[in-house]
Parts: C-alpha cells; structure tokens; sequence
C-alpha cells in the first residue's frame, strides 16, 4: 500500500511540475513580451517629448543669439542688457513683463519674453573670459568647453534629466566670436511625466504579469489535464492489455480531441488483435485436437502391432496424411481469417474492375468444374465500374461462394453469377441450386467452424471457415453480405459494396503509386 501510494505522489507530482513547467515557460514568454513593449512605448513617449524639450531649448538659443549677433565688440554687461528689449530688462529687475503704458503697444510680442520667464530655463550669457554678463535666475548652468558651434546633450543632475545647450555667439559680418550662450532646462514636465510613465507601466506589468499567469495557469490546464488522463489510460492498459478502459470524450473540437480520438482507435485496435491472437489459438487449438488424435491413435495402432500388417500399415497411414492435410489446409484458412480483418491497414487505397475479376473467376471455376454449369449475367453492370477492394480478394470471394454452391449442390448442377450497378451500389449475386439452408441456420452460417451438417461436411472437405473469411473480407472494405435460401431449392448469395467515382478512383490509385515508390 505504501509502495502504491509513493507512485501515486510521484505521478500527482510530476503532473503538477509538468502544469507548472509550461506554466512558467507561457508566463516567461509573455512577460518577456510585455516588458518589452513596455520598454518600446516608454522609449518613444521620451523620445517625443525630449524632442519637444529640444525645440523648447534651441527656441530660446535662437532668440537669444538674435539680439545678441549685432553687438559689434566682445559680449559685456553694458552692451549685452541694452541689447536686450525693455520688457526683458523690467524681468530682470523684478518687474511685470508688460507695463499699463505700453499694453496698447503689445510690447507683448518680445518672443523673449516667454522663452526666459518659463521657470524651467535658465539663461547664462558667457564672454570670451567665461565671465557671466547675464542669467536670468540665482544659479547660472556652468560652462563647459565645447567644439562645435551648436551642441545639445541631456545630463541628470540630482537624478533628475537636464537639458543642456550650448551656442556661440558670432559676429554677423565676420563670424568672429564673442560670446557663449548656455542654457539649462530642467524639463519638469518631461520628468513628471517619465517618472508617472514608468509607475504606471510597473503597476500595469505587475497586474498584467498576474493577470497572464491567471490565464496561463488556466490555459495550459485545460491542456495537460486531458493528456494526463491519457497518461492515466496508458498506465491502466499497460498493466492490463485486456483493460476495456478508454479516453472519455472531451468535447473540444481541437488536437486534444482528435488525439484522443485516434488514441482510443489505436487501443480498439490493439484489442482487436489480441482478441484475434486469442480466437486463434483457441479455435486451432480446438479444431486440430481432433485430426492430431487421429493421427496419434494410428500411430500409436502401429507402434503396438498395425505395422506388421500391410493392410493397417497402408490404412494407417492414408488416414494419418488425409488428416495432416486437413490440418494444413485449416491452418491456411485461419492465417487468410486473420488477415481479412486488417484489410484496411494492408490495402487501403487498392482499387478493383469488377467486370474483369468476375469474367476471370467464372471462366477459371468452368474450367476447373467441367460437370457444372457457371454462368455469368453482367449486362446491367458498366465495364468500367469500379469499388475500392483488392482483387485477390475479390476473387478469394467469389471463389469461396462459388465453391460453396458446387459443395451443396445436388442434381441440377448449375451455378449463377450476374452483377448490376443500382443506386451508386454494385450488387454481385451467386446462386446455386443445391440443398439450401433453414431460416435457424441463415443467421449462423458465417460464424467460425460453423456446419450446418458437420459429417457432411467433412467428407466434403470444410471447416466451416470459408464464409467466415468472406465475411470478413466483405465487410472490411465496407460491403455487405447476405443470404437468401430456401431448403430443397438452393442459395442466394448477395454482395454490396460502393461504387465509386471517376475522382475517387483515381485520387486512390494516386495514393497507391506514391506508397509503391517510397
């Protein structure tokens, strides 16, 4: 008990490792997924507003290089502040930007004016000297050397992002140098927004990620519970190949059902086969019991005292090879039995001219059964019609009924084989005028070793297999089999299969020619 409850933790275990295994592979993948996204949005909004920072920035570089261009000698407090508007200079003492006298001038329209009154800015004019000659706050952004006429760059002061820009003041009519604007940035809003940004994504991810594990956990369930309840059927049947167990239907519509499905089929079918192995050892053992007592008696008869008289010796020993061939010949059908019902895994796409077979059989029936009329009536058949069946199964068929009709029959030795096509069906009769078979015995006649007069029909040679095995074959290609008899008149054999189209036909021979070839 013990040793069969550690097994069972050992496969709950493994089941649930598996669910979380896949688990965790479907939430990684989308996690990875989602933070990369997030890590794509959040890098464009930055990028769009640095952008808008930028042009905010260099705004107030171009206006400031504007006044600043026409100043004739080195940048200085004396000439740098008259080059700037009156409405700048009154910001710079602390005034409003627009007085009541010059309202109805719109002294408002200095650009200026809002470039260095917005609290993020700040402004530093630099000469030659790296001096400051003008800022428009306490602290002025330093100077740093730098190359090119124009540079921009974003730095982090105190773990917040700055804009830094950088311009040199140059002469109009030579392009000298005279001085340095710099300003600094300090993109509030850009920061305000970056940093709500990213919590709001974090928030979002988290929920997500959550949200995604849910939805995984549930997914990859709905997945691995079906496959673990095959496992569970394949264990079962494991330790029992006779186990009837099977896979319930999982009314899905998807691969899961469809494996299942062909899973339960595969299991069918291997049933199918060890009931198969069982019927055939059984029914042999049964059936040979007899002709190897025989052959045991006689032999026995001769080891005592039969062989020292030629008459029992040469008795003895006709009976005994009689025997071995009835023997053989039982074997043979049992073997052609079991092969008819794996038809459809030996000769799936096989395709049959029913003219041709039935003209061929009736003619070699003739020749061999010369004291019998066999005739064949196939007006009402088209010679191209076609069904899906092996011909030499086809044949096998026929012969057995065939033989079966000249084994029963009495006085009017005469055999009738016609064919039709009739409703997308061909029906293939054989009928004999023999002995006939009672209603008690029609419905048992295609049972194993089934006769209806056993004596009889050992003398006769059968082992009651014959139609067993044309059964089968009929059946195994999806026909029908049935019998209409009546004792003193004689039989009636009747044989359905498909017709099939032009296009099946030949879509199966397509399939056969590329099987031949691999």
């Amino acid at each position: 008990m013990k040793t069969m409850k550690k097994k069972q933790n050992k496969k709950g275990t493994r089941h649930s490792s598996l669910i979380m295994r896949w688990v965790s592979i479907v939430t990684l993948t989308i996690t990875v997924s989602f933070i990369l996204f997030s890590a794509v949005i959040y890098s464009v909004v930055s990028q769009q507003s640095l952008v808008q920072q930028k042009g905010i920035s260099r705004n107030v570089v171009t206006s400031l290089d504007q006044r600043l261009q026409p100043i004739s000698s080195e940048l200085q407090i004396s000439n740098v502040i008259p080059a700037l508007s009156p409405s700048t200079r009154r910001v710079l003492q602390g005034n409003p930007a627009i007085s009541q006298k010059n309202y109805s001038n719109n002294a408002f329209n200095d650009d200026l004016i809002s470039s260095i009154s917005n609290p993020d800015i700040n402004v530093a004019v630099y000469n030659k000297h790296n001096e400051v000659v003008f800022a428009n706050g306490d602290s002025s952004p330093n100077f740093h050397e730098f190359h090119d006429n124009y540079k921009i760059e974003k730095v982090h002061q105190n773990g917040r992002a700055v804009l830094m820009t950088y311009q040199k003041v140059r002469l109009n009519r030579n392009g000298k140098i005279t001085g340095y604007i710099i300003v600094a940035n300090q993109m509030s809003y850009y920061n305000s927004l970056m940093k709500n940004l990213l919590k709001w994504m974090i928030g979002i991810s988290i929920v997500a990620i959550i949200v995604f594990i849910g939805i995984a956990f549930i997914i990859v369930r709905n997945i691995v519970n079906p496959i673990k309840e095959m496992s569970k059927v394949a264990h079962k049947v494991n330790e029992n190949p006779t186990s009837d167990v099977r896979i319930r239907d999982f009314h899905r519509n998807d691969e899961v059902e469809e494996l299942a499905t062909s899973f339960n089929k595969m299991l069918d079918r291997m049933q199918g086969y060890i009931d198969q192995q069982k019927e055939f050892v059984g029914d042999v053992s049964h059936e040979l019991r007899t002709p190897v007592a025989v052959i045991e008696g006689h032999l026995n008869m001769l080891e005592r005292w039969g062989k020292d008289d030629p008459e029992i010796l040469n008795e003895s020993l006709k009976a005994s090879l009689q025997e071995a061939k009835r023997m053989q010949h039982l074997i043979q059908e049992m073997l052609d039995l079991t092969r008819a019902e794996q038809i459809d895994v030996q000769y799936p796409n096989a395709v049959t001219r029913v003219s041709e077979v039935l003209g061929r059989v009736v003619n070699n029936m003739a020749m061999v059964h010369k004291d019998f009329s066999i005739q064949l009536d196939i007006d009402d058949l088209p010679a191209d019609t076609e069904i899906q069946i092996y011909q030499g199964h086809l044949e096998q068929i026929l012969v057995i009924l065939i033989d079966n009709g000249i084994k029963y029959s009495t006085d009017r030795k005469q055999i009738n084989v016609s064919a039709d096509l009739f409703d997308n069906e061909v029906h293939i009769i054989v009928q004999d005028f023999g002995e006939g078979i009672s209603k008690e015995n029609q419905s048992k006649i295609f049972n194993r070793f089934y006769r209806v007069d056993k004596a009889r029909t050992r003398e006769r040679g059968g082992n009651g297999l014959g139609l067993s095995i044309a059964q089968k074959l009929v059946t195994s290609y999806h026909g029908t089999i049935s019998v209409d008899s009546v004792e003193g008149q004689g039989s009636q054999f009747k044989i359905t299969f498909p017709a099939l189209s032009k296009r099946e036909a030949k879509k199966l021979k397509k399939r056969s020619s590329k099987i031949e070839k691999m």
